[in-house]
């Protein structure tokens, strides 16, 4: 039997992209939080923050209307100009 699975992602080829340096603290950085709207992901979030904020970071909370979708356009931008660090989070 022969299947066919489809890619829904749409890309022609794979995008290959370097990883970032990681900086060397997080004190006095502004470290953006994504909930991506799954459900008990705020309550990660939340103690995430507490340990970040114990050790000198700035947070900024972002929420994506669902899960099931890339963020908006304006939110990435955002998230982009308001941060140097961004932490995803999912949860279920």
């Amino acid at each position: 039997m022969t299947r066919t699975i489809l890619d829904p992602t749409g890309e022609r080829t794979v995008a290959e992209r370097a990883r970032l340096a990681r900086p060397a603290s997080l004190d006095g950085l502004t470290v953006g939080l994504l909930d991506i709207s799954k459900p008990r992901g705020d309550v990660f979030l939340d103690r995430l923050e507490e340990r970040l904020t114990g050790v000198g970071a700035n947070v900024k909370r972002y929420m994506k209307p669902t899960f099931t979708k890339p963020a908006p356009v304006d939110l990435r931008h955002e998230i982009a100009t308001e941060c140097q660090v961004v932490i995803e989070a999912l949860a279920d």
